[in-house]
C-alpha cells in the first residue's frame, strides 16, 4: 500500500466524524415548528454549536445561531404564549417567536411573568438528537395553534 492511501487511510475517520443533526417540534402542524440543528465537528470533543429553525409556513422561516453548547446539552422549550417560545439549554436562556420568525434574542434572566408550560425538550438519546414532547397532564395547556389569518 502507498504511503498517501496509509495517510488517506488513518485520516478517514477525521473527515467522517462531523454530525449534523436535527429534531423538530411540530406546533399543531408541520408547517408550524421548531427545529434545533447540532453539529458536533469531532467525537473527542464536548461542545457542539447549535441553532434553531423556527417556521409557520408559508409566512417565514428563519435559522437562528444559538453558539456552542454542551455536545449532550439539553434545550428544554418553554410556551408563554402569543407564538413566542423560550428555550433553555443549561443556565442560558433564548426567546424565539413563530409570528413573522423574525424576533430572537438571549434572555439575561427568566422572565417577570415566567417560562410558561414546559412542552418538552431536545435531547440527545443513543448519540441522535430527538425531541422529547412533555407528557400532557389535565391541568396543562395544549401547544398554541397557528395563528389564523
Amino acid at each position: 500500500m502507498s504511503a498517501q492511501k496509509l495517510v488517506a487511510l488513518l485520516l478517514w475517520p477525521l473527515l467522517v466524524a462531523c454530525s449534523d443533526q436535527r429534531a423538530a417540534f411540530e406546533i399543531g402542524s408541520r408547517q408550524h415548528s421548531l427545529t434545533l440543528i447540532r453539529v458536533h465537528t469531532f467525537f473527542w470533543e464536548r461542545t457542539a454549536s447549535y441553532s434553531l429553525v423556527a417556521a409557520r409556513m408559508p409566512e417565514c422561516m428563519r435559522r437562528h445561531e444559538m453558539g456552542s453548547g454542551g455536545a449532550e446539552s439539553r434545550v428544554e422549550v418553554y410556551a408563554p404564549g402569543n407564538d413566542a417560545w423560550i428555550l433553555k439549554q443549561g443556565k442560558r436562556l433564548y426567546v424565539v417567536e413563530t409570528r413573522t420568525c423574525e424576533g430572537f434574542a438571549r434572555l439575561a434572566s427568566e422572565p417577570e411573568g415566567g417560562l410558561g408550560p414546559l412542552q418538552g425538550s431536545f435531547q440527545v438519546r443513543s448519540g441522535t438528537l430527538t425531541w422529547i414532547a412533555e407528557p400532557k397532564s389535565e391541568n396543562s395547556p395544549p401547544a398554541e395553534a397557528p395563528a389564523a389569518q
